[in-house]
């Protein structure tokens, strides 16, 4: 739907071909079934912006001019002469996949006949609260939400509602937006997003698994730092959920304290206990972890920002076009924060904590662990939402249920199947890979060429469970160890950048996170080592 609002602003599509997106929704309540609560965070901070450019329905010149019906690249087209692509199928299409399509798209053909209503009071109020809101999530610094499309679309929007380009406002934004440009030696180019405090705490992990001695100053700088990023400010669309909840996890972004990130906040909160387990008490962690079981969903599971946020037959509205308007829970990401729980509660300092608090760690972390067993597959896998794909997901659920296994002896067919998922992963190299195409091709789950972040998550996935001799372990081994690369101008050795391993949008977007092949290896190999090492 992005490509349809960029070719109609420049006249290329005419913006009939648009989906309708009232701003009136601003307006609906949180109680109501559709509101902007009701959307994933990164859903809510892009669409409101378009609320507002639906609205206006702008156009801007080409190279040869301004023109509502533009006859630039006409030569793409087959049939230039008709451009109004539509973007949902007939009324009596939609009626037999399901009521629901069937409603939102007869309501969205209703309101593309009633123009009138954009001269009503109420479209005024409405895109005035819209206003509101982008000023509000506006960070200091000038980002919104911490990534390209909400940057770009509230600038956009802010323009076409009379602000001027040496607006303050406007001038934050702008250089918020610069900051996702690169300039390198094959041009320049934009990035989605970018990942300081997830690589940062992903990088310590790493450290303390591999037992890095010789970098001690250095990591006391970085745990400074991570301890300087938690927020504990008043921001947070989290509140419209959970408005007793206090403050307190960690962003993806350098710049975004409105949407704090669950999984990032897990892996904060593991980062620093793997420096120092003694820090279990502090009020850093405990303001963390109290945060992320206040995050804990109905269903016993965790998403990636939101509580509750699970109204998937949002994503049969016509403006949703990659099923991912909603941030419900997630095997992945549950995964980490039993982990998280898991550490803390077994960890040798857990006496000095409060018996309430860890009451409350404890029921978290059962709840948790009920969903993950209604999650598995029949492969024995678990899907991966932000990783591609089974791999991930599976090796997450494994180090969580780790730590619970030997008081609960029930979670042994589950584990048992996932490790027996793996190890028929298994490449003949000895690593591990998957493809993207395991997303729309469960079949495919497990199966890719090796690389270097898959490999270290089906090692740490069996790590966390079977003997460091165990023969697919040592095989995992070899692979890690075997595959090292030296890469210019960088002291030491890392691993290859052997495709995507990261994922945005199932199906739609994927992520290259540069450090990937780096952290994970290490970690891995980190925690081998130490198992190696263990008295017998």
């Amino acid at each position: 739907m992005f490509t349809r609002f960029f070719l109609a602003t420049f006249g290329l599509l005419p913006w009939t071909s648009v989906p309708q997106l009232p701003p009136e929704l601003i307006l609906l309540p949180a109680f109501f079934p559709i509101n902007i609560y009701n959307l994933s965070s990164w859903a809510r901070s892009t669409t409101i912006p378009l609320l507002i450019i639906r609205h206006h329905e702008p156009v801007y010149a080409l190279p040869n001019g301004l023109h509502v019906n533009n006859d630039f690249l006409d030569e793409l087209w087959c049939s230039p002469g008709n451009k109004n692509i539509s973007y949902s199928q007939q009324l009596s299409e939609p009626w037999r996949h399901g009521s629901l399509e069937y409603i939102f798209t007869l309501a969205d053909k209703l309101l593309s006949t009633v123009s009138f209503v954009k001269y009503l009071p109420s479209r005024t109020y409405a895109r005035k609260q819209c206003v509101k809101w982008l000023l509000d999530h506006q960070e200091e610094s000038g980002d919104w939400a911490g990534f390209w499309p909400p940057q770009h679309n509230s600038i956009w929007a802010l323009l076409a509602e009379g602000y001027t380009l040496d607006d303050p406002v406007i001038c934050r934004g702008f250089n918020a937006l610069n900051r996702l440009i690169i300039h390198d030696k094959n041009g320049k180019r934009a990035v989605a997003t970018v990942s300081p405090v997830w690589d940062t705490v992903l990088m310590t992990m790493a450290l303390g698994d591999s037992g890095s001695s010789t970098t001690r100053q250095p990591i006391e700088q970085t745990i400074n730092w991570i301890k300087s990023h938690q927020l504990t400010g008043p921001e947070g669309d989290w509140r419209v959920k959970s408005p007793t909840l206090a403050s307190g996890g960690w962003s993806f972004e350098y710049f975004n304290t409105w949407f704090p990130d669950v999984d990032d906040s897990a892996c904060a909160v593991l980062a620093l206990l793997k420096q120092d387990s003694r820090c279990v008490t502090s009020s850093t962690i405990v303001q963390g972890v109290s945060w992320i079981i206040g995050m804990q969903n109905a269903d016993g599971g965790w998403a990636a920002f939101d509580k509750d946020n699970n109204y998937l037959f949002l994503n049969k509205i016509p403006f949703s076009d990659m099923d991912s308007l909603c941030d419900p829970s997630t095997a992945d990401v549950t995964g980490r924060i039993v982990e998280c729980l898991g550490t803390i509660l077994f960890s040798p300092h857990s006496a000095l904590l409060d018996p309430n608090f860890l009451s409350q760690l404890d029921r978290a972390a059962t709840r948790g662990i009920s969903y993950l067993r209604s999650q598995q597959c029949d492969t024995g896998a678990w899907w991966g939402r932000w990783g591609v794909n089974y791999i991930y997901g599976t090796s997450n659920v494994l180090c969580g249920l780790s730590l619970f296994a030997k008081r609960d002896q029930s979670l042994k067919p589950l584990i048992d199947t996932a490790l027996d998922f793996l190890k028929r992963s298994q490449n003949a190299d000895g690593g591990f890979g998957e493809a993207l195409e395991s997303y729309s091709e469960p079949d495919l789950a497990g199966k890719g060429p090796s690389t270097a972040p898959q490999s270290a998550w089906g090692l740490m996935g069996m790590l966390a469970h079977l003997s460091p001799t165990d023969d697919a372990v040592r095989r995992c081994v070899g692979y890690l160890a075997s595959s090292q690369i030296e890469q210019d101008g960088l002291r030491g050795k890392t691993w290859p950048m052997l495709g995507y391993t990261g994922t945005g949008f199932p199906n739609c977007l994927y992520l290259e996170y540069s450090l990937y092949p780096h952290y994970f290896p290490l970690m891995a190999l980190g925690r081998w080592v130490s198992k190696v090492e263990e008295p017998a």
